[in-house]
């Protein structure tokens, strides 16, 4: 049963990594900016083959400074 949990939060973190993706290829931002995000969210893709909760946890706080317009700068 926790292996079904597992793979089912893997194919959650995925699905939300690429919406993530997405969006941070829609802002209207320096390309400087761009990279730092995308780099947060390729650390955060391979926290995910150690530690997927962890991962998890990493991709709400990006999501959640995205959502309150907190864009690092470059």
């Amino acid at each position: 049963m926790e292996r079904d949990d597992q793979l089912e939060l893997f194919g959650v973190v995925a699905a939300r990594l690429k919406q993530a993706h997405a969006r941070v290829r829609a802002l209207e931002i320096p390309e400087e900016t761009r990279v730092v995000l995308s780099r947060r969210l390729l650390v955060i893709t391979a926290a995910s083959k150690h530690d997927l909760a962890d991962a998890a946890r990493r991709l709400d706080v990006l999501v959640a400074d995205l959502d309150a317009g907190r864009i690092p700068a470059p």
